[in-house]
């Protein structure tokens, strides 16, 4: 091997598995990344991803290293695995290994599709939702379970379509806001605009960020649950370009939004909640700057985002076009390692 690939080698492994990263060690199925200086430096947060559409096996890595780079969070990202190949398959539906790095977890963000994970799963994810612990959900969050085979399971009441008037809405609506509704906006057709909430200009979480655009669609919703406050308000675009003109037929949507939550154990925890999420969406700066300052605000630091957050992607970001069984084929964890050149 010659010396520059032998350099190179050893800055991969040193992010991907230093002496301070037992978890990225022991376990090919996940990645952790430790953080750098930084105002994040002391929290921990955990992505939990899987969902076959809007590609967060490569958005959320991505916003990961943004955070421990720029912001200094330890940052830990979870996927669907195929067991037998140790791939990245945002089809498996039923396996998130790792979870338990939840257990001491000072942050996780939510981005999953219809899983129906295993009860020995599953239970980190509750325990972490009852914690009093904050939540940041993203996209697809809004019905991240879906229980068609275990209905008798102990968290079948967290399913999306739940119809039971105690808990209806599952964990969308009961813990987030909102549940699956709709396509507002059409589909790969109309855009979205972004823009601050009136009344929100000074909150710590929209700090710095200007006008968002993304080709993601605006979600339906029929009225946001509990203590909600939106913080973005959706436009609908009459087209797939940042340019186009406002669909006037459509009134803006919350897009992003506030709220609380107390669990089983009478914890209440902050959340924050955005139906954006399309991996286009990430390659918008100010949309980015959202979720960096929404995960500073998260963990109550809000004293401590910038006038302007950082937000310069680390490496390459070149998503695949969003749809279902178009991921990226033969991925592992080990291949989002922070890659510095020598």
């Amino acid at each position: 091997m010659t010396t520059s690939k032998t350099c190179l080698l050893t800055l991969i492994v040193t992010v991907f598995a230093g002496p301070t990263n037992p978890l990225a060690a022991s376990d090919p199925r996940w990645i952790t990344f430790d953080g750098h200086a930084g105002p994040g430096q002391g929290n921990h947060i955990v992505f939990v991803t899987g969902d076959e559409e809007y590609r967060s096996e490569e958005s959320m890595p991505m916003l990961a290293k943004i955070l421990t780079v720029h912001h200094g969070f330890k940052c830990t990202v979870l996927f669907a695995i195929n067991e037998e190949t140790g791939e990245i398959d945002p089809v498996i539906g039923n396996n998130i290994p790792g979870l338990e790095a939840l257990d001491g977890a000072d942050l996780m963000v939510l981005f999953t599709r219809f899983r129906e994970l295993p009860d020995k799963q599953m239970k980190h994810i509750i325990d972490y939702t009852n914690s009093g612990r904050p939540i940041i959900a993203l996209r697809t969050a809004t019905h991240p379970f879906y229980y068609k085979k275990d209905k008798s399971s102990p968290y079948a009441r967290y399913s999306w379509d739940n119809q039971d008037e105690s808990f209806r809405g599952g964990y969308g609506r009961q813990v987030l806001g909102e549940t699956w509704v709709s396509h507002y906006g059409v589909h790969q057709k109309e855009s979205t605009r972004g823009l601050v909430a009136p009344g929100m200009e000074n909150h710590p979480i929209v700090r710095g960020v200007g006008e968002i655009w993304g080709p993601s669609d605006v979600y339906g919703l029929t009225t946001l649950h509990g203590d909600c406050t939106p913080v973005i308000m959706g436009y609908v675009l009459a087209g797939m370009n940042p340019t186009d003109k406002v669909n006037e037929d459509k009134k803006p949507l919350p897009v992003a939004w506030t709220k609380t939550h107390t669990g089983d154990t009478g914890r209440t925890a902050k959340v924050f909640t955005t139906t954006m999420g399309h991996a286009g969406d990430f390659q918008d700066e100010d949309f980015r700057r959202l979720m960096v300052n929404a995960c500073y605000w998260s963990v109550g630091l809000d004293d401590r985002i910038p006038a302007k957050s950082r937000v310069d992607i680390i490496g390459q970001y070149d998503p695949k076009p969003i749809g279902f069984g178009g991921n990226k084929k033969g991925v592992k964890p080990w291949d989002h390692a922070i890659v510095m050149q020598p």
